[in-house]
Parts: structure tokens; C-alpha cells; sequence
């Protein structure tokens, strides 16, 4: 292999590192994903700002190339709920490109956010030409179908102080950052969630959500502050949560 081969092999091996592994930039191959970060046009939106509006028919997608998002979806009746969190290395905006309807939820920027603005031909066009990057994102929509199941099934399986350990076992997995002091089960989370979003996304009233949190933080499993959860001991929230490698749905 000569030098610029070497070179590029070595530079495609950062940027795939430089993403979440459960995220769809973080799946590709370098050649697929240096392409991708090439297409589009590249915007960035501050804090709070809705990237895309529930209901409306756009066609475009967005990649997200830094910070964080929310999903959150709002019934007649003026419910919402919080369906989804996005990091960077995340597509948003996929089904309702891919299914020809109107979007399914509401994008939220948690951070200050920068994009890449994707009209869905060009996506497709993409996939096509890279048969890696179209197993990814099968991956990543399996991957979405599979925790939609787990948190039908915790419903009826659960009880409350469950149902939230496990949402934050997996966000944990999912998007855990080492803690400051690098102890090597000591995770925070990736993203932050109000009390409220925490309570909507493990399907729980807030009052039952707010004594499950207070439970799991009494037997040592996690610490609270202000809109952020520090995840204690890693090994025993995920025994404490009943989530393994491998589960029968």
C-alpha cells in the first residue's frame, strides 16, 4: 500500500471513530462516509429551534452533524410526547422522506445543531451507489423498530422503576459519555432530558417517573442534577434493568 493510500485509510479510520457507533455515520465505510458529509447543504439552527414540523409534507432529511435533537410527536387532544433522542451522526426526517407522507413528529434542537439538508433524491441516489451505506441504514431502522417493541413490551411487563432503568440503560448504551472523574462504569448521558421527556419516552406519568428516579438513585444506580443523569455503575444498572446482549423480541 503506498503513503496517500495509507493516509486515507488511517483518515477514514477517524472519521468513522469520530461518530457513535449506534449511529448511522458511525456504521459506514470511510469511502461512504466521506461522500455522504459531501452532499446536501450544511445549516446550523440554535437552540430550541424546530428543524421540522410534525405534519408537514417536506421531502428533505437531515443529517446531523453536531449536537443534539429531540423527537417529539403531539396528539389532537394537544399531548405530547417525546419519542426519540438524536445525536450527531443521525438522520432525522427519513420516514416521512421515504414513505411519501407527512412527517410522523416534531424536531427539536436540545443544543445548537448544524445539519446537513438532504433532499430525498439525492439520499436515494447515495444508497445506491453504496450497497454498505444501505445495509446501515436498514440496521439503523431495525434498530429504531426494535426499541419502539421493547417499550411496548415493558408496558405490560414492568413495573414502573423497570421501565425507567431500562430507557436509561439503553440511552446509556446508546449515547454514554465517561464521566469527568474517568471512572470506568461511571457514565453520563449523552443527552439532556427534562423529567417530563424522561417520563413520556419509558410511557410513565411524571409523578410515577419523578419516585422511580428517586428510587434508582437511592440504591446508588444513578445521580441526578440539573436536566442530566449520571449513570453510577454501568454492570448493575443493565442486570438492575434486565437488559442484555441478547433479548427474545
Amino acid at each position: 500500500m503506498n503513503d496517500i493510500a495509507t493516509q486515507r485509510e488511517k483518515f477514514g479510520r477517524r472519521m468513522r471513530h469520530s461518530w457513535p457507533l449506534a449511529t448511522f455515520l458511525g456504521r459506514l465505510e470511510s469511502g461512504a462516509l466521506e461522500d455522504l458529509l459531501g452532499q446536501g447543504t450544511p445549516v446550523e439552527y440554535p437552540t430550541h429551534r424546530r428543524l421540522l414540523q410534525q405534519g408537514d409534507q417536506g421531502r428533505h432529511v437531515l443529517l446531523l452533524t453536531h449536537g443534539v435533537v429531540k423527537v417529539v410527536a403531539t396528539s389532537e387532544s394537544g399531548y405530547e410526547m417525546l419519542l426519540a433522542v438524536r445525536v450527531a451522526g443521525d438522520f432525522v426526517g427519513e420516514m416521512a422522506a421515504f414513505e411519501d407522507r407527512p412527517r410522523s413528529g416534531t424536531v427539536i434542537a436540545c443544543s445548537d445543531v448544524r445539519v446537513r439538508v438532504i433532499q430525498t433524491p439525492v439520499l436515494v441516489n447515495f444508497l445506491t451507489r453504496h450497497p454498505d451505506a444501505m445495509k446501515a441504514m436498514l440496521a439503523v431502522l431495525c434498530g429504531r423498530l426494535r426499541w419502539a417493541n421493547r417499550r411496548r413490551v415493558d408496558f405490560g411487563a414492568y413495573d414502573s422503576r423497570t421501565r425507567l432503568a431500562r430507557v436509561i440503560a439503553e440511552l446509556s448504551q446508546a449515547y454514554g459519555q465517561r464521566s469527568a472523574d474517568d471512572t470506568v462504569n461511571r457514565q453520563v448521558l449523552g443527552v439532556t432530558l427534562n423529567q417530563s421527556e424522561l417520563a413520556s419516552i419509558a410511557g410513565l406519568a411524571r409523578p410515577t417517573a419523578e419516585k422511580a428516579l428517586a428510587s434508582l438513585s437511592q440504591l446508588g444506580l444513578v445521580e441526578r442534577s440539573y436536566r442530566r443523569i449520571t449513570v453510577c455503575d454501568v454492570p448493575r444498572l443493565l442486570a438492575f434493568a434486565k437488559v442484555f446482549d441478547e433479548n427474545p423480541y
